[in-house]
């Protein structure tokens, strides 16, 4: 029985799978400089004897066909770049890079998908069809490493039926998965403000354009965009994390600088939300004597979990890990640069747990202290090759 054997052979290579997670958690490289990490993975690829090419900069793209007859091509997506953290675990494999953390599991994904190439590299007898690997740059920063491989061609030649990512989960137990079909995550946008005035002596406000003051008026009227024009039944989010007003207690300063956040998971209302925030910002700086600079650099798109695909999917997952260890995910608002394979294709994003509160391994992703049971990564392998060789035959 093809899951047996699955199984038997994810039991067989978990050490190598957490050696190689290790190495590649203490070696992080950040987005569009995953030099080592490209050479690393292509090594493994090379002993297993498995074909590939090179694509997006420090991308790979690696093809391996079952024996029996298909036509069938199923896509499996895993991430390489690390965040700019400086991790403050205390464990053996520590990063060994200053300011420099795989803090976001892609060491995982990576190491993880090499298994589930070594494991259908050992079943190429079992199953027809054509499996492509897509290890993928720069998940973390624009514009994306998987916009940049889908320009290069990474759906193409052969154009798969599906695609399939899954990333780790911090909030789910080691042992279990989660999965939500239709809209999952929301789209991004980075927004940079800079409102002008004329500054001065704080106690000479009438000699000013105070833009202190304008830009408190900006950040509260634009959260009417949100709360007075988006389709309640539609999440948005509108924040505002960096506020630089560089002046003193006495001191109006000449401009004030904002940097901050837009998602949705409606791509009509969130052209039109660009424009609202922008006219809205512009106009009332206007109207009260300064001017504004609005910057809206657009993102990654909302991912959406093709309906049929999830289910099958998801029904997969469950004859392989039992009904009882794969869960419901909620929406989630934020961003994942999968969603570019997504908006162009069947596409499956899940979620693998990583959670054991007895070992105290709870943090969540982008903090120092993030880190996984390993225990998780038997399952990682497993399932995906498990779900590779059952959609396959779909």
């Amino acid at each position: 029985m093809i899951k047996t054997k699955i199984q038997e052979l994810a039991k067989n290579i978990h050490q190598e799978v957490i050696a190689n997670r290790r190495y590649l958690h203490e070696n992080p490289e950040l987005s569009f400089h995953e030099e080592n990490t490209r050479a690393f993975v292509a090594s493994k690829l090379d002993k297993l004897g498995i074909s590939y090419e090179r694509m997006a900069g420090n991308g790979l793209v690696a093809l391996l066909k079952g024996d029996k007859p298909s036509e069938q091509v199923v896509a499996l997506r895993g991430d390489m770049d690390a965040l700019p953290i400086t991790e403050a675990n205390n464990v053996p494999y520590k990063s060994k890079n200053p300011g420099v953390m795989h803090a976001c599991g892609h060491d995982v994904h990576t190491s993880s998908l090499l298994g589930t190439v070594n494991i259908l590299n050992q079943l190429k007898a079992e199953f027809g069809g054509t499996v492509k690997f897509i290890f993928q740059p720069a998940e973390e920063k624009l514009p994306g490493g998987a916009s940049l491989m889908i320009k290069e061609g990474v759906l193409e030649n052969p154009k798969p039926q599906a695609v399939i990512g899954q990333h780790v989960m911090p909030l789910i137990n080691a042992g279990k998965v989660g999965f939500r079909a239709g809209k999952y995550m929301a789209s991004t946008d980075e927004i940079y403000v800079t409102v002008k005035g004329k500054g001065g002596h704080g106690a000479q406000p009438q000699q000013n354009i105070d833009p202190v003051i304008i830009t408190a008026h900006i950040l509260t009227a634009l959260q009417q965009v949100v709360s007075r024009f988006a389709d309640p039944k539609s999440p948005s989010v509108l924040s505002f994390g960096k506020v630089i007003a560089n002046g003193a207690t006495n001191v109006i300063p000449n401009e004030v600088y904002l940097e901050g956040t837009f998602r949705t998971m409606d791509e009509n209302w969130r052209a039109e939300a660009h424009i609202r925030m922008k006219k809205m910002a512009e106009g009332m700086a206007e109207s009260m004597g300064g001017s504004c600079d609005f910057e809206i650099r657009k993102g990654y798109p909302f991912l959406i979990n093709e309906e049929k695909l999830t289910a099958s999917v998801r029904g997969f997952a469950e004859d392989y890990l039992g009904k009882e260890n794969v869960e419901d995910l909620d929406i989630w608002m934020a961003a994942e640069d999968f969603a570019y394979y997504s908006q162009v294709a069947d596409a499956c994003f899940y979620r693998l747990g990583t959670r054991n509160e007895e070992r105290g391994i709870t943090s969540s992703v982008h903090t120092p202290t993030f880190d996984i049971d390993e225990s998780a990564l038997e399952l990682s392998t497993g399932l995906m090759a498990y779900l590779a060789v059952k959609q396959l035959g779909n």
